[in-house]
């Protein structure tokens, strides 16, 4: 059977990741913003600044995504470029970066997927509470309207929020990533509430405002995999996989504490039981807010966990010594592409979308002036053919993004890290596309029947 038709291949970026431009034409500080000149918070105090210069370059990267025959681009909005004080007035020298960006996109036959939220929230709004503020839906409907009004028919594909799993688990629990909070339990479990209304309203304004227009969000999450495949152990990975576990900060990283009410339009009863007592009030009106019907169901999936069946649950499996792993220390576990769009497809009936998928490798350029990366291209291969293991058996897969289009700032490793398929060399901001980005262009010329 293969990957559909009109299957969707593309590449993914983030705005704060790439953008640079920091202070340019009325932005204002994002939590990363502040958070990135935190001593010792990010790599070697490393900064997005300046990042991939896109703000500047965006013409270039899109050139160049046409030459390798990218036809579909994830990308996302800055919410404080657009919206300085986080509300009000739009910031016009801002949105027509965008608005050129798209039309740019558009003049190349490239399809934009626009993401509403990557993490950028505006610094303004958190001091006044940021998701714990019951305002902050309010906040991202309004900014929600703004993006569909002004790019009706000519997006038609969105995502309203990428991995809440992380900027709430990672930002309000543990505290790694902006705005480096480390708040109770309950309090983050009403910034999950805020969130998850905050992705309803969005899509209600996205159909409302934004016209024909097809909308989901961007998830990760603990994902499970089974020692074999034997009903027993696929079972057990299937439990695990939408398990929701007892200590709050893991349970924020739970698949069904997400996308349970979005889909089912509750929470599991696994976590109102487990946290009765912390959770906020939850009416049946913002139920039906949160449940809004989306249209796919994106999910971005680096890696997951071995499990094996016991008698009465599961536990998990060591990973080999010498466990292929990425540059980032992250597991090579291709299979987990099947199995996560096999259990998701088969929990919440939706469209699948892999979001995001690649892998951090030590790209260097060599004496020829290129840039060889093996492993990524065995790396990518081995996961995309679990990927079309899940649509040989009919699983409804329609696009997937690699991530990421360009080396980037990676969040509170730096640029430590270098996921793109296309090389940045930061000093002199020059782009030198991989061997994995040229390989690329021919998975995505043949459908993937070449892999």
């Amino acid at each position: 059977m293969g990957f559909s038709k009109d299957f969707v291949w593309g590449a993914a970026t983030a705005s704060y990741q790439i953008e640079g431009a920091s202070r340019e034409d009325g932005k204002t500080d994002s939590v990363w913003d502040e958070f990135c000149r935190v001593p010792g918070a990010v790599f070697e105090g490393q900064t997005g600044d300046t990042a991939c210069d896109h703000y500047h370059r965006f013409r270039e990267d899109i050139a160049l995504m046409k030459r390798l025959g990218i036809r579909a681009y994830r990308f996302s909005f800055s919410w404080p470029r657009i919206l300085p004080q986080g509300t009000g007035e739009v910031n016009e020298a801002s949105m027509r970066f965008y608005e050129a960006l798209v039309d740019e996109l558009l003049r190349n036959q490239i399809t934009p997927y626009a993401t509403l939220f990557h993490w950028d929230y505006p610094a303004v709004l958190q001091k006044q509470g940021g998701w714990l503020n019951p305002q902050s839906p309010l906040w991202f409907e309004r900014y929600a309207q703004i993006i569909a009004e002004r790019f009706q028919g000519k997006i038609r594909h969105y995502f309203t929020i990428n991995e809440p799993q992380c900027f709430i688990g990672l930002g309000y629990g543990q505290g790694t990533h902006a705005p480096g909070l480390k708040l109770s339990a309950a309090d983050n479990f009403l910034a999950v509430h805020n969130v998850l209304l905050a992705h309803g309203m969005a899509v209600r304004a996205l159909r409302k405002y934004g016209g024909d227009v097809r909308v989901g969000l961007a998830q990760n999450g603990r994902i499970f995999v089974p020692q074999s495949d034997s009903p027993q152990d696929a079972e057990a990975a299937c439990r695990a996989t939408f398990a929701v576990p007892d200590d709050f900060l893991d349970a924020l990283f739970s698949v069904s504490l997400w996308s349970d009410p979005i889909l089912k339009g509750e929470y599991s009863k696994e976590c109102r039981e487990k946290f009765a007592g912390i959770m906020p009030k939850i009416g049946r009106e913002e139920m039906d807010t949160i449940s809004q019907p989306i249209d796919f169901y994106a999910q971005n999936i680096y890696h997951s966990t071995c499990v094996r069946a016991l008698k009465d649950g599961w536990e998990p499996v060591s990973f080999p010594a010498g466990m292929t792993k990425t540059a980032m220390g992250w597991p090579v576990t291709p299979e987990c592409m099947y199995w996560c769009a096999k259990f998701l497809y088969e929990n919440y009936h939706r469209q699948m979308i892999i979001s995001e998928n690649g892998m951090s490798a030590h790209d260097t350029v060599s004496p020829d002036g290129k840039v060889h990366d093996p492993n990524r291209i065995d790396y990518l291969r081995r996961y995309l053919l679990s990927l079309k293991r899940a649509a040989d058996e009919g699983i409804d897969i329609a696009g997937y993004f690699t991530w990421s289009l360009l080396d980037n700032f990676e969040w509170n490793s730096g640029y430590n890290e270098r996921f793109g398929i296309i090389y940045v060399d930061y000093p002199t901001q020059r782009r030198i596309p991989k061997d994995s980005a040229y390989w690329y262009q021919q998975v995505m010329e043949h459908n993937g029947e070449n892999l």
